[in-house]
């Protein structure tokens, strides 16, 4: 995002975040396919997320100790996170016309993470990217270029809203400091 300063910042950052009605149409299409296996694409997801990411799972006590996929797969407690993270995703894609409700969920995410869990805000771009990877793989067959740019600017959606509700609840970066390749935000 540009930086503009006072008002005009923030009108340009939602002109910005504004899906056009085709690509609100392409990532619900594409979201409702990858939603009907609702468990196990989370649970891939999140398999993905720890393994590329082995600092994330700090933030999870019920299975930080996990360290195979297959251990992970199998985890009640991972399939249980995983559902509320679909679920969560669900209720912005099926949202998307309404942008006051997507920015009502995602900042109660964004203010949960913050205050009640202590999460890195960089973990929520570097999911979102891992997020993008498995919805390309289940839709691979179907999956043209111009839904795969709808869902980066989804993406860009998400992680804007999440971290604006960490500056709003006065965020200040927790210790020690995570070590993430600059490679893996992108």
């Amino acid at each position: 995002m540009e930086k503009v300063p006072g008002e005009m910042e923030i009108e340009r950052r939602e002109r910005s975040e504004e899906l056009s009605e085709t690509e609100r149409k392409a990532v619900q299409d594409t979201w409702a396919r990858v939603y009907a296996n609702c468990e196990d694409v989370g649970v891939a997801i999140l398999v993905r997320f720890f393994v590329n990411f082995p600092s994330a799972k700090q933030y999870f006590s019920q299975f930080q100790h996990l360290e195979e996929p297959l251990e992970m797969e199998q985890s009640p407690q991972l399939r249980k996170h995983a559902l509320r993270v679909m679920g969560a995703l669900n209720t912005v894609v099926e949202n998307l016309h309404d942008p006051d409700k997507v920015s009502s969920v995602l900042a109660l995410v964004g203010k949960a993470h913050a205050l009640k869990h202590k999460v890195e805000p960089v973990y929520f771009k570097i999911l979102s990217g891992v997020i993008l990877e498995v919805i390309a793989e289940e839709c691979a067959n179907d999956f043209p270029s111009e839904t795969q740019r709808a869902w980066s600017k989804l993406r860009t959606v998400i992680y804007s809203h999440v971290t604006a509700a960490y500056k709003e609840v006065g965020w200040v970066q927790q210790l020690p400091t995570t070590n993430i390749s600059h490679a893996a935000l992108f």
